[in-house]
């Protein structure tokens, strides 16, 4: 086998080799050439070459949320390290594991004039579950810097970065290794599978007649479906999800905003629950957040095995522990409450989907009409890959079939690397990635499209409507040159050059018939990747969904 002869590089090899990590996604460059030499040429590591480092990130990021596992990303010294970051803040706040390694020049050439160095060392440190500073020499001490990363990455689900200094020359390789490597072992993580103190819990939630369960982004499968009909039939619990939650029940409410947009004060104080019970990660809707901060919950019970954010200024309790395993132990212990809590809420929340249906049956083609159909189309057994913003906040009011994976972006809720992301998925995944986007979205990001590697099945669906379209349905839109200039990003650009650049089909939709037809034809076809554009009306989109509100009353 072929190897670098620079032995720091064989250490970094090696001991990713002896983890398991088998995704390395290397940007070309100079200084990371001895890295490039020594993954690219070992069979136990799938290389891909994507040049542009932000997508690169992107890709890695979506390649990890599908196998849970940390994913490496090898780029050059300088600037192309940056580029990185907004993958490893998504990285972070989702808790998906990434594995940075970065090249650089030896710390006599750094702040000296020389060129293509920056200040590596800690350059994610605000945003990093560890950070290892290796010298430029093999060491024991580099070893253990270089294990104890991995193992972080796994243990707290998230981004580490290991910064290399390499000294030319850097192409040289060698026939046999230089280096014999530590390696320590990993130490699997063991959570509590019972309520500690339980008595003081079990009290409070058997005395309690609202208790609202809350779900944010989770991974199929996350609860049983014991625990899950336990929910369900409880007349005091009321359980939030949302399309991102992955969780579904026909007694579990899937569009909060729905449910909620059109309640004044009086309809708040009866739903304001005495228990709150979050669990996943971030939420989408911000009137459930709203309403949370107004009317906080005596009680708010955070599970997680990490971390417990503060998100509603009222949270009391956070346990360490997975979902199923306190539910499963909460509902051994516990009695189930009378109360009207739950059947009020549903009865409202009926006719507001009897309300719903009434209101899309006579609606005009617009972004509203367009998530109906598209999200009615997406085959059984897929995966869906959402971008932020207004594309995210649609879905939300769309009921999904449950057999359908969804994921977005919501550690950080940036538009920036979500087709990058969705490549990656594609990538990794063995179901059908379709993807849901915005214009802007799709446009920031279009360079995730230079990728050598995308399924020939993958299936990207564009609304276009002129510009962000999310900024007409927040407060304080203003048709005036300022707004559209600068918030909307009024634009009158497509899709279709860039299909043609990079061999995706193409098709277009201006209304419901060329709509239906043109998803009937992307999906019959897997011969090329698909790019299907929607058109829709930019000054309408916001008008019809603010009428759907106001006909929810």
């Amino acid at each position: 086998m072929i190897y670098p002869k620079i032995p720091l590089a064989q250490s970094i090899i090696e001991i990713l080799s002896a983890k398991g990590i088998s995704n390395i996604i290397i940007s070309p460059g100079s200084r990371n050439a001895p890295l490039t030499i020594g993954f690219a040429q070992n069979p136990n590591f799938k290389c891909y070459s994507i040049a542009d480092e932000r997508c690169a990130a992107f890709f890695a990021l979506g390649i990890a949320q599908q196998t849970k596992k940390p994913a490496a990303i090898v780029c050059t010294s300088g600037s192309a390290l940056l580029n990185y970051y907004p993958a490893l803040a998504e990285a972070f706040y989702s808790q998906i594991p990434l594995i940075v390694i970065s090249a650089d020049r030896p710390q006599s050439k750094i702040d000296i004039g020389d060129g293509q160095t920056i200040r590596q060392e800690n350059v994610f440190l605000n945003h990093s579950v560890f950070n290892a500073n290796l010298t430029e020499d093999a060491s024991e001490e580099n070893d253990l810097k270089i294990n104890k990363a991995i193992e972080e990455s796994i243990k707290l689900k998230g981004p580490v970065h290991i910064n290399a200094p390499f000294e030319e020359p850097l192409y040289e390789t060698v026939s046999e290794l230089s280096v014999h490597p530590v390696i320590t072992n990993n130490e699997e993580e063991v959570f509590a599978n019972t309520i500690e103190n339980s008595e003081e819990f079990i009290s409070i939630w058997n005395n309690a007649k609202r208790k609202l369960i809350l779900v944010g982004v989770n991974e199929s499968g996350i609860l049983d479906q014991n625990i899950i009909d336990n929910l369900a039939k409880d007349p005091s619990v009321v359980v939030l999800t949302e399309t991102t939650s992955n969780l579904h029940h026909p007694s579990f409410i899937n569009s909060i905003d729905t449910l909620i947009t059109p309640f004044d004060d009086a309809d708040f104080k009866d739903f304001n629950p005495e228990i709150l019970v979050t669990f996943g990660g971030m939420v989408v809707s911000k009137r459930i957040k709203g309403f949370l901060r107004k009317y906080k919950p005596q009680q708010h019970w955070h599970i997680d095995t990490l971390r417990a954010y503060d998100t509603f200024g009222a949270l009391t309790k956070h346990f360490v522990m997975k979902p199923n395993d306190f539910f499963t132990d909460l509902f051994s212990k516990t009695i189930i409450t009378e109360s009207n809590y739950f059947k009020n809420i549903d009865d409202v929340y009926s006719l507001r989907k009897i309300k719903k249906q009434n209101f899309l049956s006579k609606i005009e083609f617009s972004d509203f009409k367009v998530f109906e159909k598209v999200i009615a189309s997406l085959p059984k057994n897929s995966q869906l890959q959402i971008s932020n913003s207004s594309a995210i906040r649609y879905a939300q009011l769309i009921e999904i079939d449950e057999s359908i994976e969804v994921f977005c972006n919501r550690g950080t809720s940036g538009i920036d690397g979500s087709t990058s992301t969705a490549v990656g998925a594609a990538v990794e995944s063995t179901k059908q990635t379709v993807f849901i986007t915005g214009d802007i979205s799709f446009l920031y990001d279009s360079n995730a499209l230079w990728n050598s590697y995308i399924p020939k099945n993958f299936k990207i669906i564009l609304i276009n409507n002129g510009g962000g379209g999310i900024f007409r349905i927040l407060p304080g839109h203003e048709e005036k040159p300022v707004f559209n200039t600068y918030f909307e990003t009024s634009h009158q650009l497509t899709a279709e050059h860039l299909s043609k650049m990079y061999h995706f089909n193409y098709y277009q939709a201006f209304d419901e018939k060329s709509l239906h037809e043109n998803l009937t034809e992307m999906y019959s076809q897997n011969e090329y990747p698909s790019i299907l554009e929607i058109f829709t009306p930019t000054a309408e989109n916001d008008k019809i969904l603010k009428q759907y509100f106001k006909e929810l009353l």
